[in-house]
C-alpha cells in the first residue's frame, strides 16, 4: 500500500518556532515527506516565508509585512517569548527555503497569502520560473492568485484552499487548480466520492495524527498537512502490513 505523503506544517510547528529554520530541520527528523510554507512580499517585493500579514504573534513588531524592506524584516528575531531577542529565528526568504528543499529531496507545499493578490507583476516574475528540480505546487484561498499562475506558467502545479462554501458538486470548475486543500472537517465519504468522480485530488490540513481515517485512506487523498509529522508517520506505519 502506497503511504500518503506527510507535509510539515509550517515545518514542524508543535515543536519549534513555525516556518522557521529549526521547524524544517525539525521536520525532517520526524520523517516528514515534505513541508507546507508561507509566503508573504515585502515593501520591496521579496518573497518572505511567513504566515500572518504583520509580525506582532511571532515578533512583537505591529508593522505590516508590506510595510517593511527585506532588510529590516531579516533583523527581526521571532519567538514565543522575551528570549527570542537573544536566541530567536530570523525570516526565511523564499529562495533560501527553495535550496534547502532542494538539499533535502523534500516536497513543498507553498501557501500565497494575501500581499499576493495585489502583485500580479511579481506573480509573473516567480511563475515564468519551471522549479523543474523541486516537487512543488503552489497553493492559495486567493483563486484568482491560481489563475494567474496558471496563465503564467500552465506547468505548475497548484491547489485551491476551499472553504465550508465551496461546492463539492461543482468542483470541474476549479480549471485553474489540480488539487483542493482542505480541513479535516470535511473529510466525508460523499465529499471523497465527489472529488475523486470530478478527478480533483485532495490534501487535508489540520491532521494531528489521532484521526481514524489515516489507517485506510481513501484513494482520493494526495496528501496530509500536519503539525505532527511524527505521530502521522506512526500511524501510517502501523496499519502497513
Amino acid at each position: 500500500m502506497i503511504r500518503v505523503p506527510i507535509y510539515a506544517h509550517r515545518g514542524a510547528s508543535a515543536y519549534e518556532v513555525e516556518n522557521s529554520s529549526e521547524a524544517f530541520y525539525k521536520a525532517i527528523e520526524l520523517g516528514a515527506d515534505g513541508l507546507e510554507i508561507d509566503l508573504q512580499l515585502t515593501k520591496d517585493l521579496v518573497p518572505i516565508v511567513t504566515h500572518d500579514p504583520d509580525f506582532w504573534r511571532l515578533g512583537r513588531n505591529r508593522r505590516s509585512v508590506s510595510s517593511m524592506y527585506y532588510e529590516e524584516v531579516k533583523k527581526l528575531k521571532l519567538g514565543t517569548s522575551f528570549w527570542r531577542l537573544i536566541n530567536g529565528s530570523t525570516i526565511q526568504s523564499f529562495d533560501e527555503v527553495l535550496a534547502f528543499a532542494k538539499k533535502n529531496e523534500l516536497a513543498l507545499n507553498v501557501e500565497l497569502k494575501e500581499t499576493f493578490v495585489n502583485a500580479p507583476a511579481k506573480i509573473d516574475q516567480l511563475f515564468k520560473k519551471s522549479y523543474s528540480q523541486l516537487n512543488i505546487h503552489f497553493s492559495s484561498f486567493h483563486y484568482d492568485v491560481l489563475e494567474r499562475i496558471k496563465k503564467c506558467n500552465p506547468m505548475l502545479q497548484t491547489a485551491y484552499i476551499g472553504t465550508k462554501r465551496t461546492n463539492w458538486e461543482e468542483l470541474g470548475r476549479l480549471s485553474a487548480a489540480d488539487a483542493l486543500h482542505m480541513h479535516k472537517r470535511h473529510y466525508h465519504p460523499m465529499k471523497l466520492d465527489l472529488a475523486f468522480k470530478s478527478n480533483m485530488p485532495l490534501r487535508f490540513y489540520g491532521i494531528d495524527g489521532n484521526e481514524r481515517f489515516l489507517e485506510n485512506p481513501h484513494p482520493v487523498v494526495l496528501g496530509w498537512i500536519t503539525d505532527y509529522p511524527d505521530r502521522v508517520l506512526l500511524k501510517q506505519l502501523q496499519r502497513e502490513p
